[in-house]
């Protein structure tokens, strides 16, 4: 029976297994692999054709990180640190989290010097956020590219921001759509020779655009995991990726995540349709344990934060206690957590994978 107790998905993480760069090659990582029972299997990330077959779909989430972290100036030459909460549908209607906030008020305008842009605040919104319009998307895309700098999480450390090294290793190689505020870390591992391998073995890679809000940092509070709140987040999936899903889904093949992204678009596209849809939808799906899974046979991620929404996805797919006993393995052996961290495979339909 599950257990909503956020205690229950807690653990104790040593601040040194927090990767704070990747490992040399993409593919490096280590990779512990779980089927729903049985033995865990501990190898690296470019052994993960071993554990694919002809047939599967692999889903891989084509968002692409952006500058979101800006820096701009007051008429005073007060400076103002923004947070682009996303690609605005709207470049008039940007919504940023601003600060010192205080220093802020509807009507002033910002100036941001290197791409030379004048920015007027527009609306005052709750927690920090601020409405921002801009002169048209190539003033915003402007602003990233000269006074904007790539979001790390802040358990990633630098002194003096990202590296160019972070600008490579941050977005993942088959990074498109520009609109994510933090990467899908599950797909940081895969490098173009590795894709090649597993479309080798018959394996068809299908691409969603799920683009990570702010909201994935949002940390667990209530005491009772199912008064969680999730931020919508806007999906895009295509006609040709809705059809390729339905023909797997049909004829029973296994679809494999790449990510907790692509996951939630996944189940919240035939959630709400019934079947695989095209379009461009927005989702704030919350998967804890007791939720049925409509469209995942297996799901590739990173290790994530104690008591976080990403341990209570994990834990409705394999289940609690199979989940802290992976957890206590990865411990054991040095796994290195988080974002630049390694990475587990997820298989909760198969058995025993060491027989």
């Amino acid at each position: 029976m599950a257990t909503y107790r956020l205690e229950d998905y807690q653990f104790e993480l040593p601040p040194e297994r927090i990767a704070q760069t990747p490992a040399a090659r993409r593919d490096e990582s280590a990779l512990l692999v779980s089927g729903g029972v049985g033995s865990i299997q501990h190898t690296h990330f470019h052994a993960l054709p071993r554990y694919l077959r002809a047939g599967d779909v692999l889903v891989l989430n084509q968002t692409r990180v952006i500058n979101a972290r800006c820096f701009g100036y007051k008429d005073t030459g007060t400076k103002i640190e923004m947070f682009v909460l996303g690609m605005p549908v709207d470049p008039a209607a940007t919504w940023v989290l601003a600060k010192p906030s205080k220093r802020l008020k509807v009507g002033q305008t910002l100036h941001f010097r290197q791409a030379d842009v004048h920015v007027e605040i527009v609306e005052k919104g709750a927690l920090g956020k601020w409405c921002m319009a801009f002169p048209s998307f190539e003033a915003l895309q402007a602003v990233m590219a000269g006074d904007g700098e790539l979001p790390l999480p802040p358990y990633i450390k630098r002194e003096t921001g990202p590296g160019q090294d972070d600008y490579d290793r941050y977005q993942t190689v088959f990074a498109r759509e520009l609109g994510a505020v933090a990467a899908p870390t599950a797909g940081l591992h895969f490098t173009d020779a590795l894709l090649a391998q597993v479309e080798a073995l018959g394996v068809t890679v299908a691409k969603v655009t799920h683009h990570v809000g702010i909201g994935t940092f949002k940390p667990l509070i209530a005491e009772d995991v199912r008064e969680h709140i999730m931020e919508g987040e806007q999906y895009t999936m295509t006609p040709e990726t809705a059809a390729l899903l339905a023909q797997a889904k049909q004829e029973g093949r296994r679809i494999i995540a790449v990510g907790t992204t692509s996951t939630r678009c996944l189940e919240a596209n035939l959630q709400q349709f019934g079947c695989f849809t095209a379009g461009t939808h927005v989702t704030d799906l919350y998967i804890y344990p007791g939720y049925r899974f409509l469209a995942l046979n297996g799901l590739i991620t990173n290790f994530h934060l104690p008591g976080s929404s990403l341990i209570l996805l994990v834990s409705a797919l394999m289940g609690r206690e199979r989940i802290m006993h992976i957890y206590e393995q990865a411990l054991e052996r040095d796994y290195r957590f988080y974002s630049y961290g390694d990475a587990m495979l997820l298989l909760p339909d198969e058995g025993d994978l060491s027989l």
